[in-house]
């Protein structure tokens, strides 16, 4: 696993990976799991992710999306249903629009 940043390096490659861990720590934050819950989940996924750690935000997603499916929160269906039509929207709208399903 690639080592952590300092000073001012990038902590996030990609716009997404902030969105997900902050989504979690929102979560967090308004009682939806604790973080022994959810360090056990992201451990079992990281533990099956790429060995040079290039995939721990995707491992990091599909831990949260697992998580959320478990508590009844969004099933993998739904998220894969509004993951479709946020890819159709952007699809469609204009270069430099906000996109909106």
């Amino acid at each position: 696993m690639p080592l952590p940043p300092r000073g001012d390096e990038q902590v996030f490659a990609e716009p997404w990976q902030a969105q997900v861990f902050a989504m979690t720590v929102v979560l967090h934050e308004r009682g939806l799991f604790t973080w022994p819950q959810w360090a056990q989940r992201l451990g079992r996924h990281v533990a099956s992710g790429a060995s040079d750690g290039s995939d721990y935000y995707h491992r990091w997603a599909d831990a949260l999306e697992e998580l959320l499916d478990d508590l009844a929160v969004a099933s993998t269906a739904d998220v894969a249903e509004v993951t479709q039509a946020w890819h159709q929207a952007a699809a469609r709208t204009p270069h430099g629009r906000p996109i909106e399903l």
